[in-house]
């Protein structure tokens, strides 16, 4: 199959997974087979495109141009196939984790759940493969609006209200910032292609740049970046999956991966210098903010939310450093977060499934009930904070090699408190696990682990979370063409 092939029967397979899915619907387990199917299909066809991306090749697919110069295409560049290889395995996982989930918690419209989640995959791909901003632009509106039945699917008052906020607040930033953002762009480049180096003309004014890149920064709200941030939280109502796909397979993926591309392909680090300083500041402010936030958090959910809300923007600086050492390090957390922060909100769900329990001072003595849970969590933990042996570290030496590279001592400094901050809120978790005792409610209401399937799936993504730190190969060098000349 030619690579052209390829790219359209990644972008198909997942919607006639979701077909299928539908037709299933009254058979559950063969409408979870299909779901596993689609899911291995899908990461098996989007491999097959590694090997030509890491030689150098850029396969490429138009599918119409609806206006002159403003084609819907698609390109395989580095970046998007980093983001694609990530989407499309942690949905086999997270698709295990499900059937334990969604069956072991009884949960309503599991068919509803499915079929969504496999066009939400449709759309993150779309976007990871976008070879323009118009494209993106296009799929990053269709990723908001597939995944809004997913944040609402509890159908409470709660869930709603939740939805709402997601809906607006990440609708409204892309139509009031990110769209002009991308018509001021073919304006003044006559293209929205994404380039190596940058598309804007040589010479630009700094204070237009500067404020062109504040357009796209807010405009991309899936990044989270204060104070667009808060739909994150909000959709907090969702099922345990949904969470992990907000958080790890799609959604804060699609904003952090279209941050480093926005920087990498149309404006170039050249372009940025002297206009980004002020994003330093405010991915620093949002770092060590959620981190406090997190810090004071009981509900374990809510923790883990602003925990993202933190990583997030550690992408975001890393690519406002501008070093050539940050971007592969932006890079290369995309892929250590998704990894860590999906072990860390299965976990979550394994608890709550096991366990019936939501906040962390619920947890004492948790880790002799549920081993394998909190020994994930742990790693998961790990990651976040980032220690080695998890991918987190690799990710941060990165990013402080890069600010040592530009002598950017506030950035370091944003860094090293952050990671004290992550260690706070993270290791008094592991402690009540392991070195408390149980609680009364425990011992009075014995549990195991949580079904199988949920235990396998957070299994998986801690292993790849430690696979990350010894085998970084494959991410490294994808990261590391993004800035090779």
């Amino acid at each position: 199959m030619s690579a052209e092939h390829t790219i359209l029967a990644a972008l198909l397979l997942p919607m006639l997974g979701a077909v299928g899915i539908a037709l299933a619907g009254k058979a559950p387990n063969l409408r979870e087979a299909v779901t596993l199917g689609t899911a291995a299909l899908l990461f098996a066809c989007v491999v097959q495109l590694l090997a030509p991306v890491l030689a150098g090749e850029r396969p490429e697919l138009v599918l119409l141009e609806p206006l002159p110069g403003l084609p819907i295409a698609f390109r395989v560049e580095p970046l998007g196939m980093l983001f694609a290889l990530i989407a499309s395995g942690l949905w086999i996982v997270n698709s295990v984790y499900s059937i334990g989930y969604m069956r072991g918690n009884h949960e309503k419209h599991q068919t509803r759940f499915y079929v969504c989640f496999a066009l939400a995959i449709a759309a993150a791909l779309a976007i990871a493969f976008a070879a323009n901003l118009l494209t993106l632009f296009l799929f990053y509106e269709v990723l908001t609006l597939i995944t809004y039945p997913l944040v609402t699917h509890a159908g409470t008052d709660k869930a709603r209200a939740g939805g709402r906020t997601y809906l607006a607040i990440l609708m409204g930033t892309s139509v009031l910032f990110l769209l002009p953002a991308v018509i001021y762009v073919w304006h003044v480049a006559g293209t929205t292609d994404f380039r190596p180096g940058g598309i804007l003309p040589a010479g630009m004014d700094k204070g237009a740049v500067a404020v062109l890149l504040a357009l796209f920064m807010f405009g991309t709200a899936k990044a989270a970046l204060m104070p667009f941030h808060r739909w994150l939280p909000a959709a907090m109502v969702a099922p345990t999956p949904v969470s992990a796909l907000l958080h790890a397979v799609a959604v804060v993926k699609a904003g952090v991966f279209s941050v480093v591309k926005v920087v990498v392909y149309v404006f170039g680090l050249d372009q940025l210098a002297g206009a980004a300083d002020w994003l330093v500041a405010m991915a620093g402010f949002t770092i060590v903010a959620a981190s406090i936030v997190a810090l004071r958090a009981d509900n374990l959910k809510r923790r883990l939310a602003y925990s993202t809300v933190s990583q997030l923007s550690y992408v975001i600086l890393a690519a406002a450093i501008l070093a050539p050492l940050s971007v592969v390090g932006a890079a290369l957390h995309i892929a250590a977060h998704a990894c860590g922060k999906i072990t860390l909100f299965f976990a979550a769900g394994s608890i709550y499934t096991a366990a019936h329990k939501t906040e962390v001072s619920q947890l004492d003595g948790i880790g002799r009930r549920m081993p394998w849970t909190m020994a994930a969590f742990g790693i998961g933990a790990l990651s976040m904070i980032g220690l080695p042996p998890a991918a987190g570290f690799v990710s941060k030496w990165y990013l402080v090699s890069g600010a040592i590279q530009q002598a950017h001592w506030f950035a370091l400094a944003v860094v090293l408190l952050s990671t004290l901050l992550n260690a706070g809120y993270f290791l008094p978790i592991l402690h009540r696990a392991f070195l408390r005792p149980l609680s009364a409610e425990s011992v009075a209401h014995p549990h195991g682990e949580a079904p199988l399937p949920i235990v396998l799936a957070l299994v998986l993504t801690a292993a790849a979370t430690l696979a990350l730190f010894f085998f970084p190969e494959v991410p490294l060098a994808l990261a590391r063409q993004l800035v090779q000349p």
